[in-house]
């Protein structure tokens, strides 16, 4: 009954795109891109599918923080039923996917971590994916989540943007008596623990781009530290659609130089600029899905293609904008699998 319901779901979601609801309000997404006409349609239907080898898939876009540059905003609060999610990572398995990665929103929303948790069981367990790691800012994680799946993902990523808990406040990343860095050192030792390696992910933006985090990264010693300067996406956290206004956030290419320069001796560091965005497109380098839908990011927003449900991985992944050369390019394919990173934990 519930892949039923979940069948039903995706062909009213295809049938009424523009038609979503949260909390009473009608709200609209962004419209599947129109297909293109004659022969630029045909030339790119005849050229071969690029292998989705690494996957991010953004199965909700609730959270309970408020970051103010986020580009994967709340727009609606559908999420695709287990059966079918499951049933969309297999057609991806057998398109090619080595690695997946659950993001949101945050991820942990969704039946108190029990819908990834089962998720990542899945993919591990009866998929057998290399890689399975989840992003999460790590506010609902408890260590009996990693009791139970903790065996099942190979890396949790934390998003972390500040280790002053007041920039941490600023940004949005801040939960009433909660405090996010001490939460994050907390995450940090179950990691250990239970044998997940620890990643950290850090927007740097106009509150902590003159932060020196040295100190601290080296004390947590994560596998990778993913540092992003931030973005502007239209329709998520630019323009009149947009939930979010992140303009007030926004940094110079100089000062993201900066950041980074001095942090230059953390070996662990991967950068991810906007002045590189602007010069390789490193967005199209990137396969991203919601409801199991690729997001074609190459026009500064996110497009839907159709569900790869509806037809297929191979038809949908024609119109996500993927670039699989630029995905090499830009090393996005790394030692990813817990099994080979040989850690002390």
């Amino acid at each position: 009954l519930a892949a039923l319901r979940g069948r039903l779901g995706a062909l009213c979601w295809s049938l009424s795109p523009l038609s979503l609801s949260l909390n009473g309000r009608r709200q609209v997404s962004a419209p599947s891109p129109a297909a293109p006409e004659g022969p630029q349609r045909e030339q790119e239907w005849d050229d071969p599918s690029p292998t989705p080898t690494s996957v991010n898939y953004h199965f909700t876009r609730q959270c309970n923080y408020k970051c103010g540059f986020c580009f994967h905003t709340a727009k609606t609060s559908f999420v695709l039923p287990l059966e079918e999610a499951k049933r969309g990572l297999e057609m991806l398995k057998e398109a090619g996917m080595e690695k997946i990665n659950f993001s949101g929103g945050e991820p942990f929303l969704q039946d108190r971590g029990e819908f990834v948790g089962q998720l990542v069981q899945f993919c591990k367990q009866e998929l057998k994916l290399p890689s399975v790691s989840i992003v999460s800012n790590g506010s609902l994680i408890r260590e009996r989540w990693f009791k139970k799946y903790g065996e099942y993902l190979d890396i949790l990523a934390i998003s972390c943007d500040s280790f002053d808990e007041n920039v941490n406040v600023l940004i949005g990343r801040g939960q009433g008596k909660k405090n996010h860095v001490e939460n994050l050192h907390k995450l940090r030792q179950w990691c250990r623990e239970y044998a997940v390696a620890f990643k950290i992910n850090s927007v740097i933006n106009r509150f902590n781009v003159e932060e020196d985090m040295n100190e601290q990264i080296k004390a947590l010693n994560p596998v990778r530290w993913k540092v992003f300067q931030c973005l502007l996406i239209e329709g998520e956290n630019s323009g009149k659609e947009a939930l979010r206004e992140a303009e007030k956030f926004i940094i110079s290419d100089e000062d993201f130089e900066q950041f980074l320069d001095r942090h230059k001796d953390i070996s662990c560091l991967v950068p991810e600029s906007n002045q590189k965005l602007l010069k390789i497109d490193i967005l199209t380098s990137y396969v991203l899905m919601f409801q199991m839908r690729f997001l074609n990011c190459r026009n500064g927003r996110k497009e839907p293609s159709k569900s790869i449900l509806d037809v297929g991985v191979e038809a949908a992944i024609k119109f996500s904008g993927f670039d699989e050369n630029m995905f090499l390019k830009r090393g996005g394919k790394y030692v990813w699998s817990k099994a080979d990173m040989k850690l002390d934990w």
